[in-house]
């Protein structure tokens, strides 16, 4: 056995112990150390990069590491082997998906009026703002020895009373409490119920002078990032709002490395628990103490996510979503508790799924499409969520088409060096002078953060400025020298935004020519969609009236230099909106307003699905697409490259 140390830059250390010939990674994932591996450890993305400080590894060379690097100690984890005691520094870069857990300042006023402007859009088309759960005060007479009957049915029948309802039912954790609630307080208490038309839940009980608080959790799992809102589910205020790095990203950027690795011995139930243990469960606690409630406080929870991230969740066997005809266990389903997936909040409490429409087109983009309002509308308009895939939605009033096109992780950070989740430390937005080719950029954080990679949004504002500089040409080949364009000893070329001394990690923040090809074709994927879809239609681009952008890739997306890049239509910049995370308020919704959970299942059982590589002319479109900003130039007449 040999002694294995996984150090990081704050000084932490984790120990562990491997035989000879153990995988680095394979050590790194049984010691729960976070260590970003996009392609699940197959050498490809390059992403999972350890320095060597003292001992001794196994390790393949690769292309991923120049030779100034390997001698600088720079190993991938998924290359090397234990073969003797060892000691790797695991730098900010490969573990930033997990690290700094984020439990957001609710002071701002932007924060707040996300939800509070959804709240308000969904009433304005008739959808009321109620769901089950109550708060009933309660006052009984004490028992004596000529009234013996027990506290629950004493319970029971104050409630049928109070609410003129036959059936009541009192689950075993409010049981539990029910004997010393009703003596500390005199038989006078406050019940939280769920009522329906035939019978009552009894949730919790409490004393009637206490300040109770009825807990509702909204999560979007996303296949980079979970985000959640901890709400009050009497007036829908928000009461806490945290995100976290998926914990299932360690075994793979994309949901077909992850399904892969469920598939595995042990392997369904470390994809859930990497989700819910390490992941949502942390977020739960830490919502809650900034709230000042118990976990045990939140009766309801609801979720939205892709077809595989639910399956995931709910440990239930997704391979067959990879296996043709592509056929999921549920698109919709009720029968979810807490207690059944050892989710840390009230055991009783229900999960509300938002509805999958298709394999690859899930109940994120049903929330999503909830909160666009775009059912609502006669023009005609385009929902867009870009994530670890790009999903579209198109339609009015009278219908709606979806399809999802596999533009790869780039968008959330994957498949790019220096790539990143929209978290501290990710450069969101950059601009690049023409003539001295300096960058100035925007970097979430502190004010005086240092960058240490590049996220979504960021990385479009990096391309297209490099693009409308005459940097690099259409194909992203650097065109161009400059103190901030390096090539490598393969003619690899690369532009620096941050030199080492720069930047708040051990290496230079680059982008390079690997990067811009994919995320040329990511975007690529994403307009090829629009354009194959519209064909289907016999529509085009000119028929659209608002583009609604979703996802979390930033503060927000410049539209004009998503444009540039070819990444969307050239049509006015008036007509698009950016709605952040859509999957989470429309969870939201769904959590705070039972008739908006009914309308999520209406609109998904009334979209039309479009399987895109049934399409034969998608690929011809895609191939079009993977160009800067489009090998028919006749599309973008509003690009041109500064003279």
């Amino acid at each position: 056995m040999f002694k294995v140390t996984f150090a990081f830059e704050d000084g932490s250390v984790v120990e562990t112990y491997a035989h000879e010939g153990d995988n680095l990674l394979d050590i790194a994932r049984e010691a729960n150390v976070a260590i970003d591996a996009p392609c699940s450890g197959n050498a490809s993305c390059g992403k999972c990069l350890v320095q060597l400080k003292s001992g001794e590894l196994n390790s393949k060379r690769t292309l991923h590491i120049q030779d100034e690097e390997y001698a600088q100690g720079w190993r991938l984890a998924c290359t090397s082997t234990i073969c003797a005691d060892v000691t790797v520094l695991v730098p900010d870069i490969a573990s930033a998906y997990k690290s700094r857990m984020k439990v957001a300042d609710l002071s701002s006023k932007e924060e707040i009026a996300i939800f509070e402007n959804a709240k308000r859009d969904i009433e304005l088309t008739g959808i009321q703002l109620k769901n089950s759960l109550d708060v009933v005060e309660v006052v009984m007479d004490p028992p004596t020895l000529d009234d013996t009957m027990p506290d629950n049915e004493r319970l029971s029948r104050a409630l049928r009373k109070y609410l003129n309802l036959s059936r009541v039912r009192i689950p075993y954790t409010a049981l539990r409490k029910l004997p010393d609630v009703l003596r500390d307080n005199d038989f006078k208490v406050k019940c939280i119920l769920r009522t329906t038309s035939d019978d009552m839940f009894v949730y919790d009980v409490f004393g009637i002078d206490e300040n109770v608080v009825v807990g509702g959790l909204a999560i979007d799992i996303g296949t980079t990032t979970v985000s959640a809102v901890l709400i009050d589910m009497e007036s829908g205020e928000v009461l806490a709002k945290g995100s976290a790095g998926n914990g299932q990203i360690r075994y793979g950027a994309d949901v077909i490395n992850r399904i892969i690795e469920s598939q595995k011995p042990g392997g369904q139930k470390r994809l859930q628990d990497a989700v819910i243990k390490e992941t949502i469960n942390p977020m739960i606690h830490e919502m809650c103490k900034s709230a000042g409630i118990s976990t045990s406080q939140i009766y309801r929870m609801s979720i939205a996510g892709n077809t595989t991230m639910n399956h995931l969740f709910a440990g239930i066997n997704a391979d067959p979503l990879r296996m043709e005809p592509y056929i999921p266990a549920f698109f919709k389903t009720n029968s979810l508790f807490a207690s059944d997936l050892g989710i840390d909040i009230n055991q009783d409490a229900h999960i509300i799924v938002a509805p999958n429409i298709g394999s690859y087109v899930g109940g994120d983009i049903t929330a999503g499409t909830l909160v666009s309002l775009i059912w609502n509308k006669p023009e005609f308009s385009l929902f867009i969520d870009l994530g670890t895939n790009g999903e579209l939605v198109f339609g009015n009033s009278d219908f709606m088409m979806s399809c999802a096109c596999s533009a790869g992780p780039a968008f959330e950070g994957g498949d790019i060096s220096c790539g990143m989740r929209a978290t501290d430390g990710a450069i969101e937005a950059c601009t690049i002078d023409k003539d001295t080719m300096e960058p100035t950029y925007q970097v979430i954080g502190e004010p005086g953060t240092k960058p240490i990679g590049l996220c979504g949004s960021g990385i479009i504002d990096v391309i297209s400025e490099l693009f409308i500089n005459g940097i690099i040409n259409p194909k992203g080949k650097f065109v161009r020298e400059g103190r901030r364009v390096k090539h490598d000893e393969f003619g690899m070329g690369s532009y620096v935004l941050a030199f080492e001394e720069e930047a708040g990690s051990v290496k230079d923040v680059e982008i390079t020519e690997v990067d811009i090809d994919n995320f040329i074709r990511a975007k690529g994927a994403i307009f090829s969609a629009i354009r194959t879809m519209l064909a289907s239609l016999d529509f085009d681009v000119t028929m659209i009236e608002h583009v609604y952008v979703a996802g979390g890739i930033g503060s927000g997306i410049n539209m004009r230099n998503a444009v540039n890049i070819g990444m969307f239509p050239d049509i006015s910049l008036e007509k698009f909106h950016y709605i952040g995370n859509s999957s989470l308020t429309g969870a939201y919704l769904m959590l705070l307003s039972t008739p908006a959970e009914m309308k999520a299942y209406e609109l998904a059982s009334n979209m039309t699905y479009m399987e895109l590589s049934a399409v034969p002319t998608y690929m011809d479109e895609f191939v079009g697409a993977c160009f800067l900003p489009h090998t028919d130039t006749t599309l973008f007449p509003d690009v041109h490259i500064k003279a």
